[in-house]
């Protein structure tokens, strides 16, 4: 067993110490002091151990490596301010065995380790291996002087070899500790011969970098020098370079145009900076762009308005079916501001008025025309149409732009939509409005505040452009598919308009004078070359969509086309006529059944009523009973609105047990579970209340519910029903699948005056103030209620 010896600590900051170096180190420290003192009285020899922390000023055993290196002082020599500095060699390596903080130094208990070299071939081979590794390096790295290469040749034993090359080597503090803790001798040398090719690599893609970015220099200084030769030749042939050019094309759109005198100084500014500046400057490019945009923007150009209502309707009409009361909103925003514009201006107020055009907002499902609406009105105007898409901007800088110190900035999209426009008073649709998200960078829609406030857009700073550009002369369209999607205090600066899904007879009316012309045309038939049989587009809308608008209408219609389109040219026929028997040829099968009511009065289930940024839909509603300890079981992806719903609706109906006939303690015995099909789509609010009252009252009474029903209303405590949203939606689902009577709130009657007169006169609405007149409505035996 090999005896530990006891010697004073010398931590080390940030260095490592090899055995056989000789080497200066400064200490301060008191402690470091006080060992090195202690050593010199007696056999002068010190631990040198690395700390694992280099700011700790007293380190602990844990702050210290395990391995250390056991060195000789040769010299002390005292400096001033009470430090030292030691001249040391390193003797062998010693390992940490114990460690004893004494009043004035550190001692350590050494296990000395002396290396111990194998004699074979393959030893040999290695040391050869890394010595011819470590020529190349002082090759490579110039480093060190090439006579620290015979210092290494002369050197037979392989650990010793190890650690002077190891010493000369530029290692972390990590990677010189590491190959002073390998003991093994063949294990350090295969270490050290693993770092040297690495540092072989590194070297390599130094020169590998440094040749190429001298080659770089070498291809400007030739660029550079070419251009002034050709700057040369251009000045004795009288030609200008494409700097001047660019400069005089600038001065000339300045002196054509009519700019605002602040617009004006800025751009004479800039040309006179891009003058002076050196055409190699990096700054030139970015000068040159921002010149281009505040010369190509519309500071002051507008276009006449054209406003007349009678040809304003007839665009409407001509461009859009149905949509009466959306096209009497936007008529009378119309004729208000033709009063506006035509008027004197008498006082500050009207001049303001005049300037400040309305901002409407057409909220409805996608497809039902909301685009198309916004350039419509453009038409009507006689103005240019800007649409800019929002769905999924998520920085402020999308809105205000960016500012010029970043590279690659650009302007926001208000003042890019300005500049394709060409005019000051376009007519602006700000798309899917409810889809902007916000993070670290911004929220634009507090961005949008600005630019949709006319107390303030008349003055509204773009980052890039950086002056103030006057919006309030344009016409502001904004859509979004949801309401709830805009946040409140956009909406109060916004004119909202509905638009309600289209009923069946709408979309066929669609089909025919829009949609099946257009698929037409654009798949290069004509009227004769495809017909459709009678029946086709009402099986298509019945049986293959399912949507508020008619998109999905419209892209069936264009399969059909291009079917039609390859028969006629396969076949060489003249014309393709689709008839409802060979629709399923041309569209596959139905996607579709006629409807998703159930066919047949059952025990717990009920069909309820929901609205979706996509329409209206059908709810149905599962209950069971089963034996249990009073559980209420919700599923079905249902948010906290609707599960509060249904604990109300239970409550409900446990203090209605006695007229209900149910036992006073059904609840205690028995699990309620409400379970709304597909379950994978979110589902909630308050409409459903009364939806799974009724059918928990029918699975626990076991009496069945009408399958020709369908109902939506909130539903209280005590029974009371309450109105609800989207009324239109909802019923206009309803007869989309094949429902013929409707429960709803009392409250909702004045709502149902919205639904289209073709889908009223086939339904019965049954409105109801309480659940218990709810309940007089829907057991299988019970017929009646009031048409309206």
């Amino acid at each position: 067993m090999r005896k530990q010896t006891k010697m004073p600590l010398l931590p080390l900051r940030g260095m490592v110490i090899f055995p056989y170096m000789i080497i200066h180190l400064d200490a301060g420290r008191e402690r470091s002091v006080a060992a090195l003192e202690q050593a010199m009285t007696g056999d002068r020899r010190i631990l040198l151990c690395a700390q694992r922390d280099a700011e700790a000023d007293e380190p602990t055993r844990e702050g210290l490596c395990d391995v250390g290196t056991v060195a000789e002082i040769r010299q002390l020599l005292k400096l001033p301010g009470g430090a030292f500095r030691v001249l040391v060699e390193g003797l062998c390596r010693g390992e940490i065995k114990g460690f004893k903080a004494l009043a004035a130094y550190d001692e350590v208990s050494v296990l000395i380790h002396h290396d111990v070299t194998e004699n074979s071939m393959e030893m040999e081979a290695l040391t050869r291996s890394v010595v011819h590794q470590f020529e190349d390096w002082v090759k490579l790295s110039k480093k060190i002087p090439p006579e620290a290469l015979v210092s290494v040749a002369i050197i037979d034993d392989a650990g010793r070899l190890a650690d002077l090359i190891a010493s000369h080597l530029n290692l972390s503090q990590e990677a010189r500790q590491e190959l002073l803790e390998l003991l093994n001798v063949r294990a350090r040398m295969e270490r050290l011969y693993a770092m040297l090719t690495r540092e072989m690599e590194i070297l390599a893609l130094e020169r590998k970098i440094g040749a190429r970015v001298h080659k770089q220099i070498e291809k400007l200084q030739k660029e550079y020098y070419l251009r002034e030769k050709v700057k040369a030749i251009q000045t004795e042939l009288g030609d200008k370079d494409g700097r001047q050019a660019d400069i005089d094309e600038f001065q000339q759109k300045l002196a054509k145009g009519d700019y605002p005198e602040t617009v004006k100084k800025v751009i004479e500014k800039e040309i006179r900076r891009l003058e002076s500046m050196s055409s190699f400057s990096a700054e030139n490019g970015v000068i040159r762009t921002y010149i281009d945009w505040l010369l190509e923007l519309p500071w002051t150009k507008r276009t006449g308005d054209a406003v007349d209502i009678r040809r304003a309707r007839r665009i409407l009409e001509h461009d859009h079916y149905g949509l009466k009361k959306v096209k009497e909103r936007i008529l009378d925003y119309l004729a208000v501001h033709k009063l506006i514009s035509e008027s004197p201006a008498e006082d500050e107020e009207t001049e303001n008025a005049r300037q400040k055009a309305p901002i409407l907002c057409l909220i409805g499902p996608p497809g039902v025309g909301k685009t198309s609406l916004a350039s419509s009105v453009a038409r009507a105007l006689g103005r240019e149409f800007v649409r800019a898409s929002l769905g999924g901007i998520r920085d402020e800088a999308e809105i205000r732009g960016h500012r010029r110190t970043y590279v690659g900035a650009m302007p926001g999209r208000i003042i890019a939509g300005l500049r394709r426009a060409g005019t000051r008073n376009p007519v602006f649709l700000l798309d899917e409005v409810d889809k902007l998200t916000h993070d670290f960078q911004g929220d634009p829609a507090s961005a949008l505040l600005e630019v949709l406030d006319p107390a303030q857009n008349h003055t509204f700073n773009d980052h890039y452009v950086d002056l103030p550009f006057d919006l309030s002369s344009v016409f502001w369209i904004v859509t979004a598919n949801d309401l709830g999607g805009i946040p409140r205090a956009l909406r109060d600066r916004l004119e909202i308009i509905t638009l309600s899904s289209y009923t069946e007879q709408e979309k066929l009316e669609i089909a025919k004078r829009y949609l099946l012309p257009r698929q037409r045309k654009e798949n290069g038939l004509s009227a004769a070359a495809l017909t459709l049989g009678p029946g086709v587009l009402q099986r298509i809308i019945a049986e293959y969509t399912r949507e508020a608008g008619v998109r999905e209408l419209e892209r069936l219609l264009g399969q059909l086309g291009r079917k039609a389109a390859r028969r006629i040219v396969e076949d060489g026929v003249a014309s393709v006529k689709v008839t409802v028997k060979e629709l399923e040829t041309f569209l596959d099968r139905p996607k579709y059944a006629r409807t998703k009511a159930e066919k047949e009065a059952q025990v717990g289930v009920v069909t309820g009523l929901a609205w979706t940024e996509a329409g209206g839909a059908i709810l149905p509603t599962e209950v069971n009973v089963l034996k249990g300890k009073g559980s209420l079981i919700l599923t079905g992806k249902l948010g906290d609105v609707m599960q509060e719903s249904a604990k109300a609706a239970l409550s409900y109906i446990r203090s209605r047990a006695d007229r209900l006939h149910l036992p006073a303690n059904f609840y205690e015995k028995q699990d309620i579970h409400i379970h709304l099909p597909e379950g994978a789509v979110p589902k909630d609010g308050p409409s459903a209340g009364i939806t799974m009252a009724t059918a928990m009252i029918s699975a626990l009474t076991n009496r069945k519910v009408r399958s020709d029903v369908a109902m939506t209303g909130e539903i209280t405590l005590r029974g009371r029903v309450l109105p609800i949203g989207g009324l239109k939606e909802k019923v206009l689902a309803a007869h989309r699948e094949g429902l013929r009577t409707i429960i709803l709130p009392k409250e909702n009657v004045r709502d149902v005056e919205d639904v289209p007169d073709s889908v009223r006169k086939k339904l019965e609405f049954i409105p109801v103030e309480t659940m218990d007149e709810v309940l007089g409505h829907v057991w299988e035996n019970c017929r009646g209620g009031s048409r309206r």
